[in-house]
């Protein structure tokens, strides 16, 4: 099995280090094969560097690849730019910080290879999960108002209760496809993804997962409101042009 794993970074120097080293710990401990694409989106800090240190020490069948954007583009572009140059027979991304242990991912993976599902999502809102360290209540409302909107407005199926879970997996054919059609650069890229994936005939699971909250997380639910509603428009208006 060759898996590769995705990173977005913006600005995670302190953080992307601790990131490569625990995916390169994941990989060969479970003796796979694979590669780390670490995409540094315009950051100005030294996220770079860091991430290319931390990936001296991974073990000989795991090659970090680092990609840099000239400028910062957004999240969505960042995992694009990173799936669509992955070449694994399996694909994920997670988010950097390190909020999900990358052995969580077995489950996964355990979905897609028995052929239950051509993607597989963590979710934090699933029996079986286990909150370390939660977010506030500020957050806690947001996303609830959020939910409900992407349900009763972008019609996404009820069953999947954490759209915005930044750890998933995917066979790596269907992710480079989908992330090849995608046009969402910010936030909103994993709402578009889903809905093409459903519109296509993919099959999505969850999973339970080990989740901490990331203090430092780079979506504001003030500042970031008329940005998300903006991407979610312009997907809805996309997929219903779309032939």
């Amino acid at each position: 099995m060759r898996l590769s794993i995705v990173i977005p970074a913006f600005e995670e120097t302190g953080k992307i280090g601790n990131d490569v080293k625990s995916a390169c710990d994941f990989l060969g401990s479970e003796g796979l094969e694979g590669e780390i694409i670490v995409v540094d989106d315009g950051s100005e800090d030294e996220t770079a560097e860091e991430a290319i240190e931390a990936g001296q020490d991974c073990p000989d069948k795991v090659e970090v690849k680092l990609i840099r954007n000239k400028i910062h583009r957004g999240k969505g572009y960042a995992v694009r730019t990173g799936v669509k140059q992955s070449t694994g027979e399996y694909v994920m991304f997670a988010d950097s910080g390190n909020c999900v242990p990358y052995d969580n991912a077995l489950r996964g993976l355990d979905l897609i290879t028995s052929d239950q599902c051509d993607i597989a999502h963590g979710s934090r809102r699933m029996a079986g999960t286990h909150i370390e360290k939660d977010h506030g209540f500020y957050r806690h409302l947001c996303s609830g108002l959020f939910h409900f909107f992407v349900l009763k407005v972008m019609k996404v199926p009820a069953e999947l209760t954490d759209t915005q879970c930044g750890f998933k997996i995917y066979r790596g054919d269907v992710a480079r496809s989908l992330y090849g059609q995608c046009e969402t650069n910010g936030f909103m890229f994993d709402i578009e993804i889903i809905l093409r994936a459903i519109k296509q005939g993919y099959k999505i699971k969850e999973f339970p997962i080990y989740w901490t909250c990331d203090t430092d997380s780079r979506l504001s639910p003030a500042k970031s409101a008329r940005q998300v509603l903006n991407e979610l428009m312009k997907i809805k208006k996309a997929l219903k042009t779309e032939k």
